[in-house]
């Protein structure tokens, strides 16, 4: 809904006071003809909101203590759950046994350091936690470029400086973990030469975007290199690249990829190369572990609740939506327990079904989109396998500036970054990209749902 002027109504005092500083301001350039500019935004060029989102210093420190906190407990599933068992960890988050095989393998060396973006409505009340990537293979490294270009707006830079708002350097943030979780592998004497890979099937998809992560990783003394993992030859056992020795992969492949058994031989060197100290991996395969939506599932399930203390489990209240795996029987939020299809069918417009392992967006349904029929074919397809059905969270509506001197509503997927806390302050915030769609009703707030992109500001 488009209005003539900017209401002062938004879930941000900041927010406020940004669109009180707009009806002020006489200027009329374009405020996101920076980015649409900027060569490392490329794909995005048409796609940018018109300007960002805030959020308060005591906001984001409080999402990033939150957002620590599930990590950890996510973390610690395979002890307080399966008594140390990442193998049943992996069957019961549905990997298949070749999946399961590379992924507990890629366990055993080195450490895995905390990394990960968190996507997440907020609801007018309060932040709720959709999914949680735990992964190296982040999209939105470019999150700090879009805040350097909307800066070159005028009315945002002043703003921006009188209210001293920063910004987190996502890319940079990335870069200082890889660094810690492969320190061993790191040289001294020389900038460390970094592969970033995906798989063969992959690279002609993503391989343009890994090239730009590889040139901007230059800035940040890298020697990097955008390849998929049949370019790598292994003399002495060590990956190399078109005569290049490699010190560090970066991997952008998925658990998915790993399910395709023509993938194994692509990966099985590069393990063994890891497990010879020949090369780093960043991240460490068992990220995938926890990073997904079955693991989600088993914090909000109720036979879990004895395992949690008073501030864990106030934590979970407070952020993750009702979220349980497609079984027969299940809890519902009140915690009774039901036959969960006929609690699923009844709701249909209140629950989302998702795959446990698939990102991006992919496979998710949303009920209210679908008819009743064809949600009761996928609930049936779904029972004992890898999905999850997720209370539906209803992303309250947000005023933004529409670029034509008057405001839109948009509503807001919230990418909030987070890194180990001991390499970044305030409390591991690693920067948020956003998302912002103008229907109320979409089934998932994604770039591939038709929203917008943009950054956010934290501060004031």
């Amino acid at each position: 809904m488009t209005t003539t002027r900017p209401p002062a109504v938004s879930r941000s005092p900041l927010g406020r006071a940004y669109a009180e500083h707009l009806a002020r301001s006489a200027d009329t350039d374009d405020p996101a003809a920076a980015a649409r500019d900027a060569s490392t935004l490329e794909p995005y060029r048409d796609r940018f909101m018109s300007g960002p989102a805030f959020l308060d210093d005591a906001e984001s420190r409080a999402l990033a203590r939150d957002l620590r906190t599930v990590y950890d407990l996510l973390r610690a599933l395979p002890e307080r759950v399966f008594d140390g068992d990442l193998t049943a960890l992996a069957a019961a988050v549905g990997m298949d046994p070749l999946q399961t095989a590379l992924i507990t393998r890629g366990a055993r060396v080195g450490s895995l350091v905390p990394l990960g973006r968190a996507d997440l409505y907020h609801d007018g009340a309060g932040f709720r936690l959709l999914e949680f990537n735990v992964t190296s293979a982040l999209g939105g490294f470019e999150t700090a470029d879009i805040n350097r270009a909307m800066l070159a707006y005028p009315p945002l830079r002043e703003f921006a400086d009188r209210h001293r708002l920063r910004y987190r350097d996502t890319l940079d943030c990335i870069v200082r973990t890889m660094y810690a979780e492969c320190a061993a592998m790191i040289p001294t004497d020389r900038p460390p030469v970094v592969a970033v890979v995906d798989t063969i099937d992959n690279y002609p998809i993503v391989g343009s975007r890994l090239e730009v992560l590889a040139e901007m990783l230059t800035d940040h003394g890298i020697e990097a290199i955008g390849c998929h993992l049949g370019q790598f030859t292994y003399p002495q056992g060590r990956p190399t690249v078109a005569g290049r020795p490699v010190d560090v992969v970066l991997r952008y492949f998925l658990p998915e990829d790993l399910a395709d058994p023509a993938v194994t031989p692509q990966v099985e060197p590069l393990l063994a190369a890891v497990e010879q100290g020949k090369v780093g991996l960043f991240s460490r395969l068992d990220a995938e572990l926890y990073g997904n939506k079955g693991t989600l599932a088993m914090l909000s399930d109720d036979r879990h609740r004895g395992l949690f203390d008073a501030d864990e489990l106030a934590c979970i209240n407070r952020l993750l939506p009702w979220t349980r795996h497609v079984r027969p029987r299940g809890t519902d939020p009140g915690g009774t327990e039901v036959d969960l299809l006929a609690y699923a069918r009844a709701r249909r417009e209140e629950l989302v079904l998702k795959p446990t392992l698939l990102h991006g967006g992919n496979g998710v349904l949303a009920g209210w989109t679908v008819s009743g029929d064809e949600w009761q074919a996928r609930l049936d397809a779904a029972v004992d396998g890898p999905y999850v059905l997720q209370e539906r969270v209803q992303p309250a509506a947000e005023p933004f500036p529409d670029g034509a001197g008057g405001v839109t509503d948009l509503y807001l997927n919230w990418g909030v970054y987070l890194a180990d806390r001991d390499l970044v302050d305030e409390d591991g915030y690693a920067g948020c990209l956003v998302r912002g769609s103008t229907d109320p009703g979409v089934g998932v707030v994604s770039m591939a749902g038709g929203a917008r992109i943009g950054c956010a500001f934290h501060g004031g």
